[in-house]
């Protein structure tokens, strides 16, 4: 009995020590190569990488010689020449959705994604997912060839990532966003602050401190009604974006987009999953959990985030119809009256 046991839980065991070495392994390998890499002062240029940002990215894990694997110990002083890895060693089912796209014509990754910077989508507060889309396509332009079809096309465009309609996500969510007002004019704009802006207002207890005050890292409705009725922040909103659930490069443009009940939708079918999204010092982005449904109260929830139609309701329309056809009866009724008695009062 002990030697089937020993059998089994050998090959696991192993298979953990494989599993975690390298990783400390390749946290060496990075930490090694940035002591030049991040020196200003060594390198500059494509060369010089921002160490606290590229600790944070979804290739940090990886470290520098799983992608540049000529790299010897002789380096840079070797004869060795430096290698690089195709993004599509790793990313080949994106790379044959992206291929399909008229947009393989004219970028290559590299473009879009530096990756030394690249992040997860969790990792990306929801409003910045435009500046790679921008690079290329002018907001002007897009606003003026959008206007064709849609309406509000400006409002749309500044809300929302391209990558929601342009591509063919399984699933939708929306992130919210802490902004905060620029100056003390009456009607200023609202823009997304950094953590350094953020931090000062909230102090030693730290950003998500504002929003959640039992600090379970799970936001609630209650919490979202606090933060808004509090008078400290007054010039804090929470703002959202709809974003897709999973990454997608087939940059489409898809039919049922052209169908406003695809996001203005009631019912269940309504966009209900929420996550807040918390600056953090690197750059980046944490996602809190919220309440489900919580965007749905607009009143309350998020007052300055409403979905045209999320919340319309069956009964008040046809109460509505009820009120408007009522009001309708006395004075269409009195014409009608009127003109079928016409000739009687001709004499």
């Amino acid at each position: 009995m002990n030697c089937f046991y020993i059998d089994k839980l050998l090959p696991m065991i192993l298979g953990l020590m494989l599993f975690f070495m390298p990783c400390s392994l390749l946290a060496m390998d990075a930490d090694y190569c940035l002591m030049c890499h991040g020196d200003t002062d060594m390198v500059s240029g494509s060369l010089l990488i921002e160490a606290t940002t590229f600790d944070t990215t979804a290739h940090a894990i990886l470290g520098c010689t799983t992608c540049h694997e000529s790299i010897d110990d002789e380096h840079p002083n070797g004869d060795s020449k430096l290698s690089r890895a195709t993004c599509l060693d790793c990313h080949d089912h994106l790379g044959q959705e992206y291929m399909m796209t008229d947009h393989a014509n004219y970028a290559t990754c590299g473009d879009c994604h530096n990756p030394h910077e690249v992040r997860a989508m969790d990792a990306m507060a929801g409003y910045d997912m435009n500046d790679k889309c921008f690079k290329c396509h002018e907001v002007p332009a897009m606003v003026d060839l959008h206007k064709q079809w849609l309406p509000q096309a400006n409002l749309h465009i500044a809300k929302l990532p391209c990558i929601t309609c342009h591509t063919g996500s399984e699933g939708y969510e929306i992130v919210l966003n802490i902004v905060a007002k620029q100056d003390d004019r009456f009607l200023s704009r609202y823009e997304l602050p950094d953590y350094q802006t953020l931090q000062e207002i909230s102090g030693e207890a730290g950003i998500l401190s504002l929003i959640d005050n039992d600090g379970d890292s799970f936001i609630t409705l209650r919490e979202l009604k606090a933060f808004n009725r509090n008078p400290k922040y007054r010039d804090l909103r929470l703002a959202g974006t709809m974003v897709p659930s999973d990454v997608s490069h087939d940059l489409s443009t898809l039919d049922n987009r052209y169908d406003c009940t695809f996001c203005h939708v009631s019912g269940p079918q309504s966009m209900q999953t929420s996550f807040l999204a918390i600056p953090n010092r690197d750059g980046g982005y944490q996602r809190i959990q919220v309440e489900q449904g919580a965007v749905l109260d607009a009143l309350y929830g998020t007052p300055d985030f409403y979905m045209v139609g999320t919340t319309r309701s069956a009964s008040m329309n046809i109460i509505g119809l009820i009120i408007i056809c009522g009001g309708l009866v006395m004075p269409v009724g009195h014409g009608l009256l009127r003109f079928l008695t016409r000739k009687n009062r001709q004499h």
